[in-house]
């Protein structure tokens, strides 16, 4: 696949990715008190911290498109694997019980949000293993 078909892929999940996550992370900071208390890393999760934690992982998301139109092709895949934690963080959910008490949407939110997340690492990940084989090829 070329440069240019990974650019529209890339578009692709970002155009569903940003904007789900932008609703999930409202829904987790609106209704913060409907979530069972939880960490993460040994850190409480507040509803400061979701509000934040969209915001960086979100730039880390629009550097990695941003670099990856410009070629930077392994810096876009760092920045895009960190971005990919703001969906599969969302596993962390089920960590806590209490869970099952949720709304039934709220579950549906939740694993579109891990697999957004899981389809932008895997992106990142072929994205490098592409610039890699190219390098290889052209070392031949």
């Amino acid at each position: 696949m070329r440069h240019a078909d990974g650019l529209r892929a890339l578009r692709v999940l970002l155009l569903v990715a940003v904007p789900h996550s932008l609703v999930q992370y409202t829904d987790n900071y609106l209704a913060f008190d409907l979530y069972p208390p939880g960490e993460f890393g040994g850190l409480e999760v507040t509803r400061e911290s979701v509000r934040i934690g969209w915001l960086v992982f979100t730039a880390g998301g629009l550097l990695g498109y941003w670099l990856y139109v410009r070629g930077q092709v392994v810096a876009a895949c760092a920045a895009l694997s960190f971005y990919s934690i703001s969906g599969l963080i969302s596993i962390g959910h089920y960590a806590e019980p209490g869970m099952s008490e949720l709304a039934w949407w709220r579950h549906v939110a939740i694993w579109i949000d891990i697999t957004l997340g899981a389809a932008i690492l895997l992106f990142a990940f072929w994205a490098a293993l592409s610039v890699r084989r190219a390098a290889g090829v052209a070392g031949r």
